[in-house]
């Protein structure tokens, strides 16, 4: 389905004094047809400013064709919750194979046979057969999630992790594709209600992911914006880049905040272009691994009818 966004100058003034002066700002709109008065009202109510507003006056309006980021009182927020039985499921996570690289200058996959087809025909009755694989990974591959013990030696390790954690979360898309800075800083979160949220950073990253620009093109979430998530209350945080982190931080910032905070991170994954701003219900549970702290998920998430 095609969507459109508003890009606007404004003026507001406010009932208890002062104005606020803005130039290209942009919102999500319904249609192509979006008229002034509902585009102040969702530039308003996007900013959380709808009680203390007085006037709204815009200029510059145009309305164009751009995937919506999430405008708080827009389209996306008035999305359905998938059915019990309804809903297309999006694949989020990377398909894991022998021998692939996650991050530079660790050990990918091996994917070897314990007991082959023909080895096990000796065991059963003629015509069954079986074949067993013996996988050896490190926690760090593929699409992946980070306990509080990844960071902390008393966190909560993958056995500890609550289901209410990591299943059919209502998820937040964060859209910074095309952004001009790498840290993903407060202000890009702000617009959003993340209170019990799967909070998924979308960075377009992902379709580097296998190439050197992926490591060296990458986003990250600042120290502030994982404060200001951990503030307001995010259930989960995912990003379909390299590291959550600013990886020439050695403090590594977010996962200190978030994982202290006992939310778990996603890294890695893919295909958040097919998810709508607000609606979708993210599902990425871990193995029960007790003294692990990192493991590959399969992450997907269940779009509204």
């Amino acid at each position: 389905m095609t969507e459109y966004r508003a890009s606007f100058d404004a003026v507001i003034n406010f009932s208890n004094g002062g104005d606020l002066t803005v130039h290209g700002f942009r919102v999500d709109v319904p249609g192509p047809d979006a008229g002034e008065a509902q585009i102040a009202a969702l530039f308003v109510a996007s900013l959380g400013l709808a009680m203390m507003t007085d006037t709204v006056e815009l200029s510059n309006v145009e309305v164009f064709t751009e995937p919506h980021k999430g405008t708080r009182g827009g389209p996306s927020d008035h999305m359905t919750r998938p059915t019990a039985t309804g809903g297309r499921f999006v694949e989020l996570g990377h398909v894991i194979r022998g021998g692939m690289i996650t991050y530079p200058g660790l050990p990918g996959p091996q994917i070897n046979p314990y007991m082959t087809r023909e080895a096990s025909r000796e065991h059963y009755a003629p015509g069954t057969e079986f074949a067993i694989e013996q996988l050896s990974l490190i926690g760090n591959t593929g699409t992946y999630l980070d306990a509080p013990y990844h960071r902390y030696p008393n966190g909560a390790d993958l056995s500890a992790i609550p289901l209410a954690r990591t299943v059919d979360l209502p998820a937040v898309v964060v859209r910074v594709t095309g952004a001009n800075q790498h840290g993903i800083d407060m202000g890009a979160l702000a617009a959003h209600d993340v209170r019990g949220k799967a909070v998924l950073l979308h960075t377009g990253d992902a379709a580097q992911f296998g190439t050197p620009a992926y490591a060296t093109q990458r986003h990250f979430l600042t120290r502030a914006g994982a404060a200001w998530l951990v503030d307001h209350g995010a259930t989960l945080v995912g990003i379909d880049g390299l590291n959550i982190d600013d990886t020439a931080d050695g403090e590594r910032p977010a996962h200190t905040l978030l994982l202290a905070a006992g939310i778990p991170i996603i890294e890695h994954l893919t295909g958040l272009d097919q998810l709508p701003p607000a609606g979708a219900r993210f599902t990425a549970v871990p193995l029960r691994i007790e003294g692990l702290g990192t493991i590959p998920v399969r992450a997907f998430a269940r779009l509204s009818e």
